[in-house]
């Protein structure tokens, strides 16, 4: 009777020591979103936390968007964002449940005949729960872990689709802007060869040559304007404002090419080091193993209730003892499992180490992307661009001393189409690459970046010759 006291006391105690923290576990992710983007999350569990939210949400749109306010927007606004921050309560929980007693038992039984009252009354708990105890917690505090790096992993690629929409957005606006100065120069070509035409001055085959170079310019723009469009939305999804039209102020035109190339040392090793993918996979063997050590330790005995039980009759003194309720191993002496945990842990093991070869390759594969993207943005700004000038200026000089005609310089306008927007998609690819190389060295996968180059939109903006 002392012992089982004594062990009711002592389940008490662990009970008490096992509650919930202040912060609910949300600092480890916020420290963790901030060494690899550079910004705090906030998890919003009351009113005053939504209505400071949404105070400096609207501070920040009361100006121009840049790359860095977008990802603040983002982490304080994205609703899905503020969902998975509740699987943070979810496993602390279950946490505290593996660190308290599961509730005792009590049962009661009352028999009556032949003038006889007899009842039966006892009090069981789970022993067996007690020693497993520090087991079961150590195995719920991995799972813990493993939800606040996964609500990491979700805020920094959060962050990054802020980055990527935000930059889409932009070069989309931007090449709004040259397709409707395009258009216009077309529409006026068109006209004036319309006119000279009629007056005999011009042939019929030069003006239709210009008719068709102002319909594929109008298609043209039409479409520029339907990604612009697309490329908002997609910014607003990210950033979940509500309102029609979204009101947010992009900025005219992207960001300036950086003066050098980022030179990353031990990319690979940085990886291993910080990937949130990485951690998660290493961290979900060590639960695994944690598991399967428990599952061990609980291989013959399943359950396992003992506690304090009395019995008292009609007429006679009340008798004390206990009671031991154990499941026996006549039919299953618990290798099915342990097989199911030795199986489970050598997948965790097999997909551990194929999380680390795909993060070595993906940052290998995105620097290469990023390289790329920052030499053909150079090659835009330093010789394309420039050289279409001078060629755009010696044939307005050949105009003003009535050397060309005024078709020959809108032609020239017209070759100078893929050099512009070739060196505004290029800028973009870019910015898209540097996100996507700062995600693959310390926050997850990246994302699938655009293709290089010019697009199919600048090819079909050609005229024919």
């Amino acid at each position: 009777m002392i012992r089982l006291t004594a062990m009711a006391l002592a389940s008490l105690v662990l009970a008490g020591c096992a509650s919930f923290s202040q912060d609910g576990g949300f600092d480890t992710v916020a420290q963790l979103t901030r060494e690899r983007v550079g910004q705090t999350p906030h998890y919003q569990r009351t009113g005053e936390q939504a209505d400071s939210a949404k105070a400096r949400v609207a501070e920040l749109l009361a100006q121009p968007l840049t790359a860095d306010s977008v990802v603040e927007i983002a982490l304080l606004n994205n609703r899905d964002l503020q969902a998975s921050y509740a699987e943070l309560g979810i496993a602390e929980s279950d946490l505290v449940r593996a660190g308290r007693l599961a509730n005792p038992s009590f049962s009661f039984g009352r028999l009556s005949g032949g003038g006889l009252v007899e009842i039966d009354r006892a009090v069981l708990f789970d022993v067996l729960g007690l020693f497993t105890m520090p087991w079961a917690r150590q195995v719920e505090q991995q799972r813990f872990e493993q939800t606040q790096l996964q609500a990491a992993f979700v805020t920094v690629g959060v962050a990054g689709e802020a980055r990527t929409a935000f930059f889409d957005a932009v070069a989309a606006q931007q090449l709004v802007g040259y397709f409707g100065q395009v258009q216009e120069a077309a529409d006026a070509a068109n006209e004036l060869a319309k006119r000279m035409a009629a007056a005999g001055n011009f042939s019929k085959l030069a003006q239709m040559r210009e008719q068709s170079f102002y319909s594929d310019a109008t298609a043209q723009l039409a479409r520029a304007r339907h990604r612009a469009v697309a490329a908002r939305e997609r910014l607003n999804r990210v950033l979940a404002l509500s309102g029609d039209p979204p009101a947010f102020t992009l900025p005219d035109r992207l960001p300036d090419l950086p003066a050098a190339p980022a030179e990353p040392k031990d990319a690979e090793q940085t990886a291993m080091d910080m990937r949130l993918d990485v951690l998660m996979a290493r961290r979900a063997t060590e639960s695994t193993a944690k598991s399967l050590g428990l599952t061990k330790t609980t291989r013959f005995i399943n359950v396992l209730h003992a506690g304090y039980q009395n019995k008292s009759a009609t007429g006679e003194q009340r008798s004390n003892g206990y009671e031991i309720e154990l499941e026996l191993p006549l039919f299953d002496f618990g290798s099915a499992r342990v097989a199911r945990a030795e199986a489970t842990y050598m997948q965790a093991v097999s997909r551990t180490a194929q999380v680390a070869i795909n993060a070595r390759s993906e940052v290998r594969e995105s620097y290469s992307a990023y390289r790329t993207a920052y030499d053909l943005a150079k090659h835009y700004r330093d010789e394309v661009v420039p050289l279409r000038k001078r060629i755009s200026d010696e044939n307005l000089l050949r105009y003003n001393g009535m050397l060309a005609s005024v078709f020959e310089l809108l032609a020239d306008a017209k070759d100078q189409i893929s050099g512009v927007t070739g060196a505004v998609e290029a800028l973009r690819d870019y910015w898209v690459a540097e996100t996507n190389l700062q995600s693959a060295l310390t926050g997850r996968p990246p994302a699938t970046a655009p293709a290089m180059g010019a697009s199919r939109a600048a090819a079909s903006a050609q005229p024919a010759h």
